[in-house]
């Protein structure tokens, strides 16, 4: 799983991650790379700086401190030493690799008309690892499926909770027709974080009715695919803005279930949120899911009805 990883990495914190112990290899949510500062590497529950043995340490004078040269030789093993392939990515801040595993880049930003053009002198890089857990979001179905019938569903969590990798197997369990008729699914995939595809292939088994547009505003793209392809299931990652939330009743009010999330901490939080007090009021979704990290990621802290009124929780932790 990490060898995609490997090969972007420049040799000398190729080194460094290679020497981690097995455990904690295995662990790995996030490497994060800054110029002139300690490599650090994030766990479920724990983060540390990695010393050039691999040791994880809490000094960061012990950690290994990647260098101008190796954040030239990674940008340049990301592009395949073609800064011009990488334009689009560079102006949105992340890169998409094999496997579906996602590089998010910081550096000096170019600006041009008000917006960004791209990020040039690329001094940060936040690798992030991306699994697929299979199977992560079966015992939700009780909550989401009954008699039949397939609820709109908003996932709510804070970043790092599970939220991307319970709603890609709920897409796939849908598509798959685990524990239900099978659905058509078209999954609106604006950061190419839910199917993690490249050049347009996904990387994560998506199911076999599953239809992915990848890089497209989710706005935009749920129409595209109402339109185009006629899905029983949208599933869309993040919503917040004032468009998408207009797409996300078009969508419904043309026979459309969905799934979608949203970064909160909790549902009176999600509440206070413009682009969501029309939604909740509105009754378009008719369960609520709350994740945490309590217990590792994927922590379901609650379920909610359409009215927020709590249901019995499942006891299972989704993704960690």
């Amino acid at each position: 799983m990490l060898s995609p990883i490997l090969d972007v990495l420049p040799l000398s914190i190729r080194g460094v991650v290679e020497f981690l112990p097995k455990r904690e290899k295995k662990q790995l949510e996030e490497i994060r790379i800054r110029q002139g500062r300690p490599l650090e590497v994030v766990l479920p529950f724990r983060s540390g700086f990695v010393t050039p043995e691999g040791r994880l340490a809490v000094r960061e004078e012990e950690a290994y401190h990647p260098d101008s040269e190796d954040c030239e030789k990674m940008l340049n093993l990301i592009s395949n030493h073609s800064l011009y392939a990488l334009e689009e990515e560079l102006r949105r801040g992340y890169v998409t690799i094999e496997g579906g595993h996602r590089i998010g880049l910081t550096g000096r930003v170019v600006v041009e008309s008000g917006k960004v053009k791209h990020i040039r002198e690329v001094t940060g890089f936040n690798v992030r690892i991306a699994r697929q857990v299979k199977g992560a979001a079966r015992h939700l179905l009780p909550r989401i499926f009954q008699r039949g019938t397939l609820f709109n569903l908003l996932i709510v969590s804070p970043p790092q909770c599970g939220k991307t990798t319970l709603l890609r197997d709920l897409a796939r369990i849908v598509s798959s027709g685990e524990g239900m008729p099978a659905r058509k699914v078209g999954v609106v995939d604006e950061r190419s974080e839910i199917a993690g595809c490249v050049d347009g292939v996904p990387q994560h088994e998506m199911g076999p009715r599953t239809d992915v547009l990848d890089g497209c505003p989710k706005a935009e793209g749920m129409m595209m695919m109402i339109r185009s392809m006629s899905p029983d299931l949208l599933v869309v990652d993040e919503i917040g803005r004032k468009e998408d939330s207009e797409a996300v009743f078009e969508a419904v009010h043309a026979g459309v279930h969905l799934f979608t999330t949203a970064h909160g901490h909790s549902m009176e939080e999600i509440c206070r949120r413009p682009g969501f007090s029309g939604l909740i009021r509105e009754g378009v979704f008719s369960r609520y899911v709350l994740l945490s990290r309590r217990k590792g990621p994927g922590t379901i802290e609650a379920v909610y009805d359409r009215h927020l009124h709590p249901l019995p929780t499942p006891g299972a932790v989704g993704t960690g």
